[in-house]
């Protein structure tokens, strides 16, 4: 038996359940609501919502849209998923090293079943996180998520529902948590049919996106309900062990009780019933430490949030671009101030946002923050989607990668990141409509035209070469330089694993040096980290070093007795001899 149930307070006589040619009526139950038994409509069966007998649309809490957003919704019933890893109960973000993938990409054929045959290998680099881009129903066949309209349903070319459990089952049999991206500030442009079931948005805000999902506005609480049983979902039914909340400054929300507050109280609720580890990571261009603040200095107590100024400086520093917000950090000296601080801009004027911005974390835990050199965000809004390894040499994709992996805070990586993968990640999309798809072409080509891109060497999003030119290819790992990266990738997740000093998060304890000719010192106590980012010899004076041992250099280094000597582009990790 099958109870259909749709929020529709803008119907004005009746919602029928249209089952592919035989229409019922629904019942109206109060609030807005519409529910129906149909005995014979078990799993598979696919069905339309009718408005006032207009034609049917699909279900907004559809679990399952095999043809795509304009298609029919199907009955799924997870609760007869084989779930094997049933003694797995999470792991901490905070003692993790996260690897984010985009399913479409990451292997050959583009599925959660294919991604599972690559789980191995993301076992052998030693990460602990494995963090999926969206896997919500969005137009077409390919795009990157972040336009998702059916936010209850699996993307059809992904597999599925049933798909993803089978993704996280594996998962969590190999020891690895699943990150779920999730993105509640605003749906894509083409299937969404919310607004004509209800007060989805308002007018109230607007984002860079388009009209702003109704948090706060009238008829706003069965929306912010929409949205946690949602996420609820993900983490109830599909076991995801965290969710990261994208642009989660574009959530608008002036209630009491933020909605982000609320959705974390509804997580603590789970992960306590449940007895699992469940967190929430935010996506945010604030700057506020107040998303990971715990609730008794006002915050929301999220788990944790990415930090894109120690992701500029890094870039910055590596690469020498002071292009578009790159402009707002000098490179090495904003690096070691991000190490120490988190965030660049605390408060001072931003030369880029020509205004103030940001605001101090003070005593927060540097384990609440992500640092990385690559996201899917900081490659695939270039122009043409190149990665660092396009803009670095070898040698200094190995010293980023030391800092980001014994930095302070949680790393993460990109897909391919950890072999130097030389496929970009670029923009695409596959939208129908021919208006739409066209509107996209050309807003990508006038945002690079700013920047002196001509019109034609910006990749079309919608031609399918696009796409394909963005897939990993596999077979890079049996080349150099790209098997030497990996080995350096998995030797610095090792130790860093294997060297609690190097989680622990406790900014007090963490001094940053730098000198002028382009060295940086990391210290921890008696642990040292040291990178040269210069063309030239460095030598680095430390205290003590006669008691310290090299542990792991991307070069041979000369240990004196006063320091240590750096070959150009290095780094290496200094700890106390046995």
């Amino acid at each position: 038996m099958t109870v259909f149930r749709v929020w529709a307070p803008s119907a004005e006589r009746v919602v029928e359940v249209d089952t592919l040619g035989a229409r019922a009526p629904m019942a109206a139950v109060g609030g807005g609501w519409w529910e129906l038994d149909l005995p014979a409509a078990g799993p598979g069966t696919d069905y339309r919502y009718c408005i006032d007998g207009g034609d049917g649309l699909p279900d907004p809490r559809s679990r399952w849209q095999p043809a795509g957003v304009d298609g029919p919704s199907r009955v799924v019933d997870l609760s007869a998923v084989p779930w094997t890893a049933t003694s797995w109960r999470g792991a901490r973000l905070a003692d993790g090293v996260v690897y984010e993938l985009h399913v479409g990409t990451f292997t050959p054929t583009g599925t959660l079943d294919a991604a599972i045959e690559r789980l191995d290998h993301l076992v052998q680099l030693g990460v602990t996180h494995v963090e999926l881009m969206p896997v919500n129903e969005f137009s077409g066949d390919r795009g990157w998520g972040y336009d998702g309209v059916d936010l209850y349903a699996v993307h059809h070319t992904y597999g599925g529902p049933e798909a993803l459990t089978r993704f996280v089952d594996a998962c969590h049999r190999l020891g690895l948590a699943v990150v779920l991206d999730v993105v509640y500030n605003h749906l894509g442009p083409a299937g969404a049919y919310l607004d004509r079931f209800g007060p989805y948005f308002t007018g109230r805000y607007r984002t860079p996106w388009g009209t702003a999902i109704n948090y706060d506005d009238t008829d706003s609480d069965e929306v912010r309900a929409f949205v946690i049983d949602n996420a609820l979902m993900w983490l109830r039914d599909y076991r995801c062990d965290a969710l990261r909340l994208d642009a989660v400054h574009a959530i608008f929300d002036q209630s009491a009780t933020h909605l982000l507050e609320e959705l974390q109280d509804q997580v603590d609720a789970l992960a306590e019933e449940s007895g699992r580890i469940i967190e929430l990571i935010a996506e945010s261009d604030l700057n506020d430490p107040r998303l990971v603040a715990p609730r008794e200095r006002g915050g929301y107590a999220l788990a944790a949030q990415w930090s894109d100024d120690f992701h500029h400086a890094l870039h910055a520093t590596v690469t020498g671009e002071r292009d578009g917000y790159y402009a707002d950090f000098d490179g090495l000296a904003h690096l070691a101030t991000a190490l120490r601080q988190v965030f660049v801009y605390i408060g001072q004027h931003s030369p880029y946002r020509r205004r103030k911005h940001g605001r101090p974390p003070t005593g927060l835990p540097a384990t609440s923050f992500l640092g990385y050199l690559q996201n899917h965000d900081q490659i695939g809004n270039r122009a043409t989607g190149e990665r660092s390894s396009a803009l670095a040499s070898t040698e200094l994709l190995e010293v980023a990668a030391a800092i980001v992996l014994l930095g302070p805070f949680v790393p993460m990586l990109f897909q391919g990141e950890e072999w130097g993968a030389t496929s970009p990640f670029q923009y695409f999309t596959d939208h129908r409509d021919h208006d739409l798809a066209e509107a996209v072409r050309r807003g990508r080509r006038a945002e690079f035209a700013a920047f002196g891109w001509a019109p034609d060497d910006v990749p079309d999003p919608q031609a399918s070469e696009t796409f394909e030119i963005s897939r990993l290819d596999w077979s890079e790992l049996d080349r150099e330089p790209h098997d030497r990266l990996l080995r350096w990738h998995r030797d610095l997740i090792a130790l860093r694993r294997s060297t609690p000093a190097f989680s622990d998060g406790d900014l007090a304890q963490l001094r940053v040096d730098t000198g002028g000719d382009g060295w940086l010192r990391l210290r921890r106590g008696s642990l040292h980290v040291v990178a040269n980012f210069a063309s030239t010899t460095q030598e680095v004076v430390i205290e003590d070093c006669g008691d310290l041992t090299c542990a792991l250099a991307s070069q041979p280094v000369t240990m004196t007795r006063t320091g240590v000597a750096l070959p150009p582009e290095s780094a290496a990790m200094l700890l106390p001899r046995a």
